[in-house]
């Protein structure tokens, strides 16, 4: 076949032959992560109203010190710096918050609506030289399996915390009964949520499926390495419910503390 010379002309930033509204989903992106990063720091400096009844916001947990009742480790411990304000959420958000950064997902979405890396597929870039992954700070990325193990412990602690917000105490008496509030199953809610998200990423899949390249032959780990791929089909839903459901109930627990809001009681 007779060979056909194509000039290539680089593209000037936004520059592109499509005509669908291609700029639609990273403006989506960016709004949806803005919002979530400027009220998750908003509400992790506040350091009150985190906490109603058998209630814990998910940005505080697990609170290793504290002033409510769901404390480790006691109040304010006194190695912290006066200069700085305390916050229970300062000691222990940087590890979900790390492993959403990291994340396969969310490094393509964030490429494209924050860097414009590009802004979408055949469109302009505002840079001519691609660094990747290999050198400082995106080499950093490469830890997420790392915050993986970070990301399990934090979602068992959130998984007793629902547990615990099925247990209400009496204030005239002390006595503990079960029960079931709205908070309680937007707390377990947010759990299965972040379930689905955590254990459909590629580093579980990876975990479950055994070691270098080769699946396991072990039928438990095909399993759970299915179950993974199963989840990771729809990582990206999972992604977006759980970041909703992580902020909202935050929102929830800090209404009912601050009178707001009263707690529906169902039973």
């Amino acid at each position: 076949m007779p060979a056909v010379d194509v000039v290539w002309t680089p593209r000037g930033f936004g520059q592109t032959a499509r005509r669908d509204w291609w700029w639609l989903q990273p403006l989506a992106v960016f709004l949806g992560l803005s919002t979530f990063f400027v009220y998750a720091n908003w509400a992790a400096f506040q350091g009150n109203h985190y906490f109603w009844g058998p209630y814990l916001s998910p940005f505080y947990s697990p609170e290793l010190f504290g002033e409510s009742p769901h404390a480790w480790f006691g109040p304010k411990p006194d190695w912290w710096p006066s200069w700085w304000h305390y916050s229970p959420a300062h000691l222990i958000l940087w590890a979900p918050g790390m492993f959403r950064v990291t994340c396969y997902y969310y490094r393509g979405a964030y490429y494209k609506a924050f860097w414009a890396d590009p802004p979408s597929c055949t469109v302009g870039e505002p840079r001519k030289h691609y660094l990747g992954e290999h050198s400082f700070p995106l080499i950093m990325q490469n830890i997420h399996r790392y915050f993986l193990y970070c990301a399990v412990f934090i979602l068992a602690c959130l998984a007793y915390d629902a547990w615990q917000a099925l247990w209400f105490t009496d204030p005239s008496t002390g006595h503990r009964s079960f029960g079931v509030g709205l908070g309680t199953l937007i707390l377990i809610t947010n759990v299965v949520l972040l379930s689905g998200y955590t254990f459909g990423c590629h580093s579980m899949r990876h975990l479950t499926g055994g070691r270098l390249d080769r699946l396991s032959e072990s039928s438990l780990c095909k399993k759970a390495y299915d179950c993974s791929s199963c989840l990771n089909r729809r990582h990206m839903l999972w992604a977006w419910m759980s970041l909703a459901s992580v902020m909202f109930s935050d929102i929830y627990v800090r209404l009912c503390s601050m009178g707001i809001w009263s707690d529906w009681r169902i039973f």
